[in-house]
């Protein structure tokens, strides 16, 4: 089962029963998986709870999966279903307990998002420029609407095509188009609020790896 077994002919190969499938599965996904969950829901903690549940639901599904669409639309729109039962139940949370205190995982108490992300390997070149315009890109990331910057971190960070968001968020190709439209927008106007100017300014796409 080599690099280029489809991941449609693991996840069938892993409903038959081989669990090898599985692990090539987890090991090609986990860490865009992980980087769309985290800028999702801003947690660190929260999104490796979201994680486990994602994987454990891949598993769980499997007898009833067919290979109808590709498997990354599929564990996508897992991912951002949980993150947003996940995101419901805080909310409950935080609103049955307003003076509760909150808590991130141990040592990640005012760690910027940034530096929270796994380093999925950066170009020499542009990783001086990356790290110090990293940080700045995530905060004016936060800042975007929630439907918008899904939209683009599907698109920029984990590479799924337009036409995919679309089922993953279901919405209409030309819908997902606006919000990407709009999230370039809003990242190169705060950008700009944060003093970013020249190739980020102008795309905001320039680090979003």
């Amino acid at each position: 089962m080599g690099p280029e077994t489809s991941d449609e002919r693991l996840m069938l190969a892993f409903r038959a029963g081989d669990a090898r499938a599985f692990e090539v599965l987890v090991r090609r996904h986990r860490t865009s998986v992980f980087n769309f969950i985290l800028r999702f829901t801003g947690h660190r903690a929260r999104a490796e709870d979201v994680l486990q549940e994602t994987w454990l639901k891949v598993v769980r599904s499997a007898p009833e999966y067919e290979a109808k669409a590709k498997f990354t639309t599929w564990v996508y729109t897992i991912a951002r279903n949980l993150c947003v039962d996940s995101a419901r139940k805080e909310s409950y949370r935080q609103a049955a307990s307003l003076e509760a205190p909150t808590a991130g995982a141990e040592g990640d108490e005012g760690r910027p998002l940034g530096e929270a992300l796994p380093d999925e390997g950066v170009n020499p070149e542009r990783g001086a420029y990356n790290a110090r315009v990293r940080p700045l890109l995530e905060r004016a990331l936060a800042s975007l609407p929630e439907e918008q910057r899904e939209v683009f971190v599907l698109r920029e960070y984990s590479g799924i095509p337009f036409k995919e968001i679309a089922e993953v968020t279901a919405v209409s190709e030309n819908t997902v188009k606006s919000r990407m439209r709009y999230a370039l927008e809003g990242l190169r106007r705060r950008l700009a609020e944060l003093g970013v100017d020249g190739d980020l300014a102008e795309d905001g796409r320039t680090v979003a790896g």
